[in-house]
């Protein structure tokens, strides 16, 4: 008798299933909002995100080394199709700032921005990119850190990216318009300046004018939200991908994400190009003079 209990207790925990891998383990597996520290660098912390980024940095400047030892004045192969797609890039740039000369000043900055945010992207869902790393303890558990992270899926990325494109569409303007007529577009001291002088011929001048300084602090405002737009925008979109993709390796490893790695792929374009476009519109906006 016991020795049948025994076998029924047996046959009972081979047939239960099996635990699942964190449970076992226990390793947790997260895709936390923020970026993970890997290392220090005296008192630089080296996130997942960061080594990411530096990789795209990398690969930026190898190709763009390699390339120029290669330059002809008649191009060939590769050098072609390049140029084909510099001048397709001028044409749509053109379509937005209304001028070859403003785009060829303003594209070698927003084509930059466009490459690094776009192999970001697409290095995101590289393999090994989440999936290899360490293991750290944390308040008592056990937390698996990837090495590697999608570069834009740390905010604190995609924050610096949008502060170097709006201040740099500030510094253009600046340089375009002149530093008093710039600042006047947002704090509009000539606004009142003038109500003196032409209200004897003009009484209304006295309700337009501060009109038009209420609408320049509005302006300030809104440089405020390009800033925050064009950060959590591109962050969202990158993370989100992100999560998706690891719910649908986590319920199905095989063929089932295929369709989602394809969609990412597309998605990633589609957002670099965006982030690109907006910066050169912001920047033809801003080398605009008030009265256009």
């Amino acid at each position: 008798m016991a020795a049948t209990n025994k076998l029924q207790k047996n046959r009972t925990i081979s047939q239960a299933p099996a635990k699942p891998v964190q449970a076992q383990t226990g390793i947790k597996q997260e895709s936390p909002l923020y970026a993970e520290p890997i290392f220090q660098i005296g008192k630089l912390t080296v996130t997942n995100s960061l080594i990411n980024s530096w990789i795209a940095v990398i690969i930026i400047v190898s190709a763009i080394l390699v390339m120029s030892r290669k330059i002809k004045m008649v191009p060939r192969g590769l050098q072609n199709v390049f140029e084909i797609l510099l001048e397709e890039a001028l044409t749509l740039a053109d379509s937005i700032t209304g001028s070859r000369k403003k785009s060829e000043k303003f594209l070698p900055i927003v084509l930059t921005l466009f490459i690094f945010i776009l192999i970001n992207n697409w290095m995101g869902i590289l393999p090994g990119v989440g999936t290899i790393g360490l293991v750290k303890a944390e308040g008592g558990s056990r937390v698996f850190v990837p090495f590697f992270r999608g570069g834009n899926a740390d905010l604190n990325t995609t924050l610096s990216m949008a502060l170097f494109t709006v201040i740099a569409a500030h510094l253009l303007g600046i340089v375009a318009v002149g530093v008093w007529q710039y600042f006047n577009k947002f704090i509009n001291v000539k606004a009142f300046a003038e109500i003196p002088g032409k209200v004897a011929k003009d009484f209304t001048i006295i309700l337009v004018n501060p009109i038009k300084a209420f609408v320049g602090l509005i302006e300030l405002i809104g440089e405020i939200a390009k800033v925050i737009s064009l950060s959590f925008r591109l962050f969202g979109n990158v993370f989100a991908g992100e999560v998706l993709l690891a719910s649908m390796m986590a319920i199905f490893a095989y063929l089932l994400p295929l369709p989602f790695i394809f969609l990412e792929i597309l998605v990633g374009l589609i957002q670099a190009l965006i982030f690109a476009m907006l910066a050169l519109v912001y920047m033809s906006i801003a080398t605009e003079k008030e009265e256009h």
